[in-house]
Order: C-alpha cells, then sequence, then structure tokens
C-alpha cells in the first residue's frame, strides 16, 4: 500500500536515473513531498499560445498545432550516406516555428512523421533561434494531445524526452524542474501517485476549513496539479496558503505562550530617575513615544518576559523610549543592556546616553545624584585593563546601564540583576548571540527588539510574529525634509562635477557631508548588502567607489582645500573613535565611508549625503544612510551616483527611493523586488529561508486570519490533541525551527 510516507521511488521507478535527481536536486524524499511539489504555472491546452516576442537564445513553452509535416533526405556530411530529417512546422498565436527531427532510418522518421501529423496539437518546449529568416525551435521536447491521426506507439514506444498525453485537462501544470528532468515526468509521476493514494491527511479541522470555505485536501491536491480552470487553481492555492500561514502563526503563537509562561521578575520602580530625567527633559514627548513608553511600562510590570519589537523610521526617537525602559529597569533595582552591533555604534549610543542624563549618569561619583546612576561601556578592542573596571562595576550591579558589542556575550562578562536587554538593529545578531546575553539574567530578563528598517505589517506577524510589535510612525519636532535625486553618470558623466560642486556650496554655508562608498580600497568586497543576484554587473573598465582612492582624488581634485577623512573598518578602534568625534565637532567637512555610518551616526550639522555607486546597497540600506542626513532642522539633500541604464532593476530601486522617504513604502517596495526568503528569515531565525505558497504582501488577509485562528485553536486546545495531523506539522517547523524556537 503506497501512502504519502511512502518512498518517492515507490511512484517514480528508475527510470534513466531521473529518481536521483528528482530526490537530490528537487529534495523529493517521499510521495507527500511529491504530492505537494506544485505547480509554477499552468498553459492553457485549447488554444494557441499567444507569442508576442521572440528573442534569440529564450526558452520557450508553447501550446501549438502543427500545420506542416515532411520527411526529407539529405546527404550526412561526415559519412557521406544518405539520412533522413523530419521538418515540422508549428502555427502559434504569433509567429511560425520550424522544427526539424533527425533520423537515421527512413522508418524512425515516418514514425516521428505518423505522431506529428497535420493538425495535432501538443506542448512544444525549445530554445528559440533564427535560421534564414524563419523562427526555430531548437533541441523541442514536446507532449502531444490526444491521438494524432495515423498515429502509433512505434517500436519502443515515445522516449523521455516526448510523452504522448491522452487524457489531459484544460490547463497543463508546469513545475519547478532541475536539469535532467522534464515536467512531464512530474506530470507522470504525480498523475499515478495520486491515483494509488487512497488516504491524504487532512491538517486542518473541519470547523477551521467550514469557517473559512477552504478546499478539503484531497480536492485541493487534485485542483492543483490537474485543474479544469483557473477557478480550481484558484480555490486549491487559497487551501495551501491559509494552510502554510496557520501552522507558521500556530509555531509563533505557542511561542509567545511558551515565553508568557516562563515567569520574570516584574519590573515596576521604586526609585527617582526616570522621573528625575523626565523632569530635565527639554522637549515634550511625542504622542507616539508616550503611547509606546506606556505599553513597555505595562509589559514590564507584568509577571512574564516582555518580548517586544520597536520599529520606527530613522530619527523616530526610538533610543529615547528604550533609554526610558532601561531608566524604569534600574529604578526597580535591576540592570539594563543595551546590544549595538559595531563598535561606532555602541560607542555613538554611550555618548548620546550619557549626554541625555547628564549628572543623571554621575552614579557613585562624588557630587553625583543621588538617584544618578553609573552607565559603562565595554567593547572587543578595549585593553584587559581598560575592561577591569566597567566589568567590576557592572558585575557588583554599580552599572545600572552597561552598553556594549559582541563584548556583553563573553562567559567572563556577569551582572548582578540583568533585568532588560534592548537588542539594536536586531537583524545583525544572530540567535545564539542575542540567547548568549539573556542567558546571563538570573530569571528570565525582558527584551526590547529595535530596528530603523520599517517592517510591513505581515511580515511582523511572519517574521517576529513571537514578538508583540511597537511602532514609532511620526517624526520629532526638528526632523527637516530630504531632497532625494538619482545622478545617472551612465548617461550624464558630467554630472559629475556638479555633484562635488554641490558639497562645496554646503560646506561653505557652514555644513558637512557624507561620502559613502561600498568597498574600503580596490582588493576590499563591497560593503552593500545588495543581493548578488540582483546586482548588475560591473562596467568594463569602472572599479566600484572605494573610500581610500576617494579620499586621495577627492583631496587633490574635486574637494581640495577641504577638510576631508576617511572611516571604515580596517581602522583602528581608537582611530574610528578619534574621527567620528572630530567630525561631530565640526572638525571634518567631508567624511568619505563605507557603511558604517549606517545606523547611530547623529551629527545635526551634516546637510548632505553622497552615495557612490549606489544601486550596490539594498532599498532598506539606501534609506537608513539617508537618515543621517537633515537631523538638526537643516534640509538635506542626498545624491545616489549610479551607473545603472534607465529601466533596469537597479535603476528602478534608486528612483523608488529617490520618490518618497516614507520607510514602511519602501519597505513594500524591497520585498516586492526582492528574494521573499532573503527578508522572511534566514538571518532572523536560521529557518523557514524562504515560504512555499505565501506571500506576506499578496497573502496580507491570509496571514492576519491564520493568525487569529490559531489563538483560538490553542484557546480550545493548547496541545492541539484534536487535530494530530496539524499538531506533526507544527512539530516538523518547531524541530526545522531549531535554536529559534527554544532560545530566541
Amino acid at each position: 500500500m503506497i501512502t504519502v510516507d511512502s518512498p518517492v521511488a515507490a511512484v517514480l521507478g528508475d527510470r534513466k536515473g531521473k529518481r536521483a535527481k528528482i530526490e537530490d536536486k528537487l529534495g523529493i524524499r517521499t510521495v507527500g513531498d511529491l504530492l505537494h511539489h506544485f505547480p509554477r504555472r499552468y498553459v492553457e491546452t485549447k488554444e494557441l499560445t499567444k507569442v508576442d516576442e521572440l528573442e534569440p537564445g529564450q526558452v520557450v513553452t508553447v501550446v501549438g498545432e502543427v500545420v506542416s509535416s515532411d520527411v526529407r533526405t539529405y546527404t550526412d556530411r561526415r559519412t557521406g550516406r544518405t539520412a533522413y530529417r523530419l521538418d515540422v512546422v508549428l502555427a502559434t498565436d504569433g509567429p511560425r516555428l520550424r522544427m526539424s527531427f533527425f533520423a537515421k532510418g527512413r522508418g524512425a522518421a515516418e514514425w516521428n512523421a505518423r505522431r506529428l501529423v497535420v493538425g495535432r496539437r501538443g506542448l512544444f518546449v525549445g530554445g528559440a533561434s533564427v535560421f534564414r529568416n524563419e523562427w526555430q525551435l531548437t533541441n523541442p521536447s514536446m507532449v502531444l494531445f490526444g491521438e494524432g491521426p495515423g498515429a502509433d506507439p512505434g517500436p519502443g514506444g515515445p522516449d523521455d524526452a516526448e510523452a504522448e498525453a491522452d487524457a489531459i485537462g484544460a490547463l497543463y501544470p508546469i513545475y519547478p524542474l532541475t536539469a535532467g528532468v522534464e515536467s512531464w515526468d512530474l506530470q507522470r509521476a504525480i498523475t499515478f501517485a495520486r491515483s494509488v493514494v487512497d488516504e491524504v491527511p487532512d491538517l486542518l479541522p473541519a470547523e477551521v476549513r467550514e469557517a473559512h470555505d477552504l478546499l478539503p485536501a484531497r480536492k485541493a491536491l487534485d485542483w492543483v496539479h490537474a485543474p479544469d480552470d483557473r477557478g480550481q487553481v484558484g480555490a486549491a492555492m487559497k487551501r495551501y496558503r491559509f494552510e502554510e500561514a496557520l501552522v507558521t502563526q500556530l509555531v509563533l503563537a505557542r511561542r509567545r505562550r511558551a515565553v508568557r509562561a516562563l515567569g520574570a521578575q516584574a519590573r515596576t520602580g521604586g526609585g527617582g530617575l526616570l522621573a528625575a530625567f523626565d523632569a530635565r527633559l527639554p522637549f515634550e514627548l511625542t504622542a507616539g513615544q508616550r503611547a509606546v513608553g506606556e505599553e513597555v511600562e505595562r509589559d514590564l510590570a507584568e509577571p512574564h518576559p516582555m518580548n517586544r519589537l520597536l520599529q520606527g523610521e530613522v530619527g523616530s526617537g526610538k533610543t529615547l523610549v528604550a533609554l526610558r525602559a532601561m531608566l524604569r529597569v534600574v529604578d526597580s533595582g535591576g540592570q539594563a543592556a543595551l546590544l549595538a552591533p559595531t563598535e561606532v555604534l555602541a560607542q555613538q549610543h554611550h555618548r548620546s546616553i550619557t549626554a541625555m542624563l547628564g549628572d543623571l549618569a554621575a552614579g557613585g561619583m562624588l557630587g553625583g545624584p543621588a538617584e544618578a546612576t553609573a552607565v559603562d561601556l565595554l567593547t572587543g578592542s578595549m585593553t584587559k585593563g581598560q575592561r577591569r573596571e566597567p566589568m567590576l562595576r557592572i558585575a557588583t550591579g554599580e552599572a545600572g546601564i552597561v552598553i556594549g558589542t559582541h563584548a556583553l556575550l563573553e562567559e567572563d562578562v556577569s551582572f548582578a540583576d540583568l533585568g532588560l536587554v534592548v537588542v539594536d538593529e536586531q537583524h545583525r545578531f544572530g540567535v545564539e548571540q542575542r540567547a548568549a546575553l539573556t542567558d546571563k539574567a538570573g530569571t528570565p530578563p525582558h527584551v526590547l527588539v529595535m530596528t530603523a528598517t520599517p517592517i510591513p505589517r505581515t511580515v511582523a506577524m511572519t517574521v517576529f510574529g513571537d514578538l508583540e510589535t511597537s511602532t514609532l510612525s511620526e517624526l520629532p519636532a526638528g526632523r527637516a525634509p530630504i531632497q532625494t535625486n538619482v545622478v545617472p553618470v551612465a548617461e550624464h558623466p558630467g554630472w559629475m562635477g556638479r555633484v562635488w560642486e554641490r558639497v562645496r556650496e554646503e560646506v561653505a554655508a557652514g555644513h558637512q557631508a557624507y561620502v559613502v562608498c561600498p568597498r574600503i580600497a580596490g582588493d576590499e568586497p563591497e560593503q552593500g548588502e545588495q543581493d548578488e543576484q540582483d546586482a548588475p554587473a560591473e562596467p568594463q573598465g569602472a572599479p566600484l567607489a572605494a573610500v581610500e582612492d576617494v579620499v586621495a582624488d577627492l583631496t587633490d581634485g574635486a574637494l581640495a582645500g577641504l577638510r576631508v577623512a576617511a572611516l571604515h573598518g580596517r581602522l583602528a578602534p581608537e582611530a574610528k573613535d578619534r574621527t567620528m568625534r572630530a567630525f561631530a565637532a565640526g572638525e571634518i567637512d567631508v567624511l568619505v565611508a563605507t557603511t558604517v555610518i549606517e545606523v547611530g551616526v547623529d551629527v545635526a550639522n551634516a546637510t548632505t549625503m553622497v552615495l557612490l555607486d549606489a544601486d550596490r546597497f539594498g532599498v532598506s540600506q539606501l534609506h537608513q544612510l539617508r537618515g543621517r542626513v537633515g537631523r538638526g532642522g537643516l534640509p538635506g539633500l542626498c545624491l545616489l551616483v549610479s551607473r545603472a541604464e534607465a529601466g533596469t532593476p537597479a535603476r528602478q530601486r534608486l528612483d523608488a527611493v529617490a520618490a518618497t522617504t516614507d520607510g514602511f513604502e519602501l519597505s513594500r517596495v524591497d520585498l516586492e523586488q526582492r528574494r521573499e526568503g532573503d527578508v522572511l528569515g534566514k538571518h532572523q531565525s536560521g529557518f523557514r529561508s524562504s515560504l512555499q505558497t505565501l506571500r506576506v504582501l499578496r497573502d496580507e488577509k491570509t496571514i492576519v486570519a491564520a493568525r487569529r485562528a490559531a489563538e483560538e485553536l490553542l484557546d480550545r486546545d493548547p496541545d492541539l490533541a484534536g487535530a494530530p495531523d496539524l499538531a506533526a506539522a507544527v512539530r516538523d517547523m518547531e524541530l526545522a525551527a531549531g535554536e529559534f524556537i527554544e532560545r530566541s
């Protein structure tokens, strides 16, 4: 008896090694895997394919009709013997395509002619080419529909690349493939599997199917693989998208409940540090900061860990919200740690938080207020001697706020009472790194994750679904508008001179500028995060801009006489800190840097951002970098310099960034243009690097409905005992999630 758990060999056999390719290359191990290998598209079989445009080398898949079929003889140049060829002309709803089939003997050529008689239709796949002003289909493979007049199976029947299909529906499925496997190989195997598998497990309980108008599992399988019309495809995919969303949301909902069950120490204050800080603020909190602050305070007062994602635009005041949460924890007698991804950002946080606190950061010092605390910095570049005193204050609890990089994760760093972990730019930290810090607490600490990369609602629900989400959508007073322009130097090489003129004008007005490059030096890999498959080919003879080269060129050329300095990851930590302090103090006019200045760098006098080879950076990264200017009430200017040609995906990304400063709108553009798996998770979770049928933008309603259904199911049946197949799918995903589910 063949079931969905049977090895796929049970329905494949071993025809010419195809089974090994299907198993190894497509990852199909069981009959169930095969049945859930869904078509990527469908070809209409009742009508000839509309062919609008053809390009040489293009792989074409068409439904066509034979309008001419002639056996011809020719002389084989290698042997001098007579050989045979069947010339076929195929009609489409567009140009006709000529195909040629070569045979050693007349019998084989005539057998092909009986199969490819005039009037017979089929699905044909091949490369488009032009020969003597006629379009050809080279190396054609095919599936023939019905029986052609006079057709017979012939000696040995059709081979692997040519198949007969006597009974197929109005839509022919085209499957994701690998080299050496044709779509009809999978179609025949799946058809056979559907005919021999009697029971198809249904993950969805009947009440869920009824509530959401979803097909049962068996009908969905039949309709997705052998549909009669597009409506059946839509109904089947509706079921599978909901199923995938439900399993994902159940995993995340169970995680949320498990975190709540851990128990944590409520942090409800007791000291006067937060009140003293609020009283000294020289400005009013925005409505959003007040609302999110209240959400965080409520979470901190609960006897279970806060697990909250705080997202907001660049400059929306996330750090202030996080600092107030840290002060609340210090008031309760605990400690707070802020984990930053780079030393530059950790140092920036330390400077800005110390400055905001003023003498409230002078805890333990002579003359400091009674309610003050100590703020310590710990980074990997500090010497053993430099680390000794901060580590002692951390261990004794004297340091209420600790800011650091990965150095905070080291075994010899211990906390007296770690009550809150704030993770900045969380996408830069792996699961193990975050867990290493939370493990330093005696009881589970509260966790606040910050990101300045706006996340669409459904991405937050799918990727960060085990976190509660808060959003700061308004900008504080004093943020100025930023004008963004694309500078297409391939089309207008002379515009580069105007770029440097604008930089000089801003410096002459008393302002400062950033110039960002994708490389440090000519031998350095580029610093941007743009996906390799999306990145345009580098123009011949035009290497990507590198910090060291640009500094030299500008100092001797376009910006001669200005104070130009470099900042990048190869510099010693002391040099980086010294350069940033000098830039913040106005002692540097133009800072040429890599993306090390992407987050956390706050220099109010900087008004101009020039991004060289801007197409090498992703949409979200461009938005982050642009946010470094316009921070001091002065209008900002961002120039996106690129050699990408108009109409290319790279140029479209830049045009999108130039068209809006709305980070949430850009996050949708980013998600639409990138591989969804990259956005969804391998950096975040280590699992589910891609979704199979679900798309987080297109299927927003489905995800919202599935989240609600998941909560209702768990309310009624926390262990899913009444839905064993669904419970098994949830466990499988939890196992695949590994450390993410256990420790994130």
